[in-house]
């Protein structure tokens, strides 16, 4: 898993996976609090990650739950973690508390799958991009911007750290034509995707009307997270909050929907092309 520590997402993580094993093993919070001789509110605390269980306490709940010994070690080492101060802390006070836990489980994930039809994702944007899209924003305050920004460049950064993120992106094509700034900064944006869409660990798609109907058409931006030792989640925005997708079955169909937009989009050289001509016609 990738070293960008964040002790509340781990929290978060953990508990998302002891609540499911308890649900899928048919046992109460209170039957699982029996059988570590804790409290009731102790593991209701462990599943909304507002507390660290220790490791033996998490072997147990899944001993009592009769989940694989596999399951068992991957969370367990999870724990090795819980002491790492979070990378995010320089801007606790610029980010809201949903988008934090986002952002902190992005800097855990492996991989990245991220699909939106009318604004670039902020992992890619450049500096100005980003300046000229918040700046356009109600919901940054005028003297939180260059904070908020330089926050969402820090975040960038995971794409070409020593482990990077592996990250495959699909935009809209009105996500490439909206006019951000100046013509001068959505070029230099251009220019970056496509810098971007050279790297190994990226892979760059554009979704055309031309392309024809897909599955994501009616749902809007979403993601999808993998992790090397926890399941994958899905995850969607909106206006002053967010969803985080944990159900097997539904992250399994944001999934498919996910390859589905993959097979529909141009390819990725086919998209590099297609940005080509959009510096082109400017």
């Amino acid at each position: 898993m990738a070293e960008r520590g964040d002790p509340s997402a781990l929290r978060w993580l953990i508990g998302v996976e002891l609540a499911r094993h308890r649900k899928d093993a048919g046992q109460t919070l209170a039957e699982a609090a029996k059988a570590i001789g804790c409290s009731t509110s102790l593991v209701g605390h462990f599943e909304k990650g507002m507390y660290f269980p220790q490791p033996e306490q998490i072997a147990r709940l899944l001993e009592f739950y009769g989940a694989p010994a596999w399951d068992v070690d991957r969370l367990t080492s999870l724990c090795g973690r819980a002491d790492q101060r979070s990378w995010l802390a320089p801007w606790i006070d610029v980010i809201p508390d949903w988008l934090r836990t986002f952002v902190g489980l992005e800097g855990l994930a492996e991989s990245e799958f991220a699909y939106q039809p009318m604004v670039l994702p902020g992992l890619v944007q450049t500096e100005d991009y980003a300046q000229a899209l918040t700046s356009a924003s109600g919901f940054v305050g005028q003297n939180h911007n260059e904070r908020f920004v330089s926050f969402r460049i820090a975040r960038a950064r995971r794409l070409i750290e020593s482990e990077p993120l592996k990250l495959h992106v699909v935009v809209g094509d009105s996500a490439l034509r909206l006019a951000v700034g100046t013509p001068e900064i959505r070029l230099a944006q251009y220019e970056r995707l496509i810098e971007l869409a050279q790297r190994p660990n990226i892979t760059f798609q554009v979704v055309r009307p031309e392309c024809g109907p897909h599955d994501a058409g009616g749902t809007g931006q979403f993601l999808v997270l993998t992790f090397a030792e926890a399941r994958p989640i899905a995850y969607l925005e909106h206006l002053d909050g967010a969803i985080y997708v944990q159900d097997p079955d539904d992250v399994r169909t944001y999934t498919l929907v996910s390859e589905n937009l993959q097979r529909v989009a141009l390819e990725p050289a086919e998209s590099v092309e297609y940005v080509q001509a959009l510096m082109s016609e400017m």
